[in-house]
């Protein structure tokens, strides 16, 4: 049995003091939304809350699915990166980034250098190589395997959009049949949910008929977004049958905002290759934002 727990949308706060020279692009919209919207219902503490009940739950592995941080200054990624080493080993967290992580040309890039021991596939280089395509990544654990696929690019002024390419799709097809053919339990991981219509037209996801046609000829057991804010469950069409999609709540948010309170979900894997059982449990802040509860006995039935 393996237990998977899935995060996403952290948004490590609080927005730290940006030179001129950093605000004089993009991020000066951001910067305006995060003092009068985010700053108001993302909180730290309620980060440490989910993890801490994370750890209660004795999790195998967690899957963080993009959005670390805000503006992705520098000073946002470096903190983003000694956040991440508080996590433990690399080796037992899994990341994808988000549009926020590559909010500006040349961030995304910074991004990967900096949290690369959490994006490295199993048999990738053990250090950042300059210009290396790092995604799709293969990380095999236990019999599960997370593959890891960006949609993260920078886009212009109020867009927020991301972008799958031909070239993952083909590369992520062949990860998949590969597993499946090994006889794994296939977790996708993407920021942008791959699903039509699941968000705003400028906050969409370009390729998502691309992503379809990777997980219906690929196989796969499970996928895993962030990007919404939301909790949500839609399925694509799978070899063998339907694959769950799942979002998740931010991490961050707190109580008594437009979006569903911070959550995690936790997947326990186990079965054998063609009658795999998948369980997935919701845990959310509560009422008051000073604990975690259950929220869904199995949101798969829902």
């Amino acid at each position: 049995m393996f237990k998977l727990a899935h995060i996403s949308d952290v948004h490590l706060g609080p927005l730290p003091r940006l030179s001129i020279r950093e605000l004089a692009s993009k991020r000066i919209t951001g910067f305006v939304n995060w003092h009068r919207n985010r700053r108001k219902h993302l909180f730290g503490g309620t980060l440490d809350l989910l993890l801490e009940d994370i750890k209660s739950k004795q999790a195998d592995h967690l899957a963080v699915t993009g959005d670390l941080v805000n503006l992705a200054s520098g000073i946002e990624i470096r903190t983003a990166s000694e956040w991440l080493k508080t996590l433990g080993d690399p080796a037992f967290t899994s990341v994808v980034p988000g549009n926020h992580d590559a909010y500006v040309p040349g961030s995304y890039e910074k991004a990967m250098r900096a949290w690369y021991p959490y994006v490295q596939g199993d048999h990738a280089p053990a250090e950042w190589q300059e210009g290396r395509r790092i995604f799709p990544y293969l990380r095999i654990r236990d019999r599960v395997a997370l593959i890891g696929c960006s949609t993260a690019v920078a886009t212009p002024p109020f867009a927020a959009s991301g972008f799958y390419s031909a070239r993952q799709a083909r590369e992520t097809v062949n990860m998949l049949r590969a597993a499946g053919e090994a006889g794994l339990f296939r977790v996708v991981m993407i920021h942008h949910p791959p699903i039509r219509g699941a968000t705003s037209f400028y906050k969409r996801m370009i390729g998502i008929r691309r992503f379809a046609a990777v997980i219906s000829t690929g196989g796969a057991e499970l996928v895993l977004h962030g990007h919404t804010h939301l909790n949500t469950l839609h399925w694509l069409r799978g070899q063998t049958g339907p694959v769950p999609v799942v979002g998740i709540a931010s991490a961050s948010q707190g109580p008594g905002g437009l979006k569903p309170p911070a959550a995690y979900n936790l997947f326990t894997i186990d079965g054998n290759p063609g009658a795999w059982e998948l369980k997935a449990e919701r845990f959310s802040l509560n009422a008051r934002g000073d604990d975690v509860e259950e929220h869904g006995v199995d949101i798969l039935a829902w």
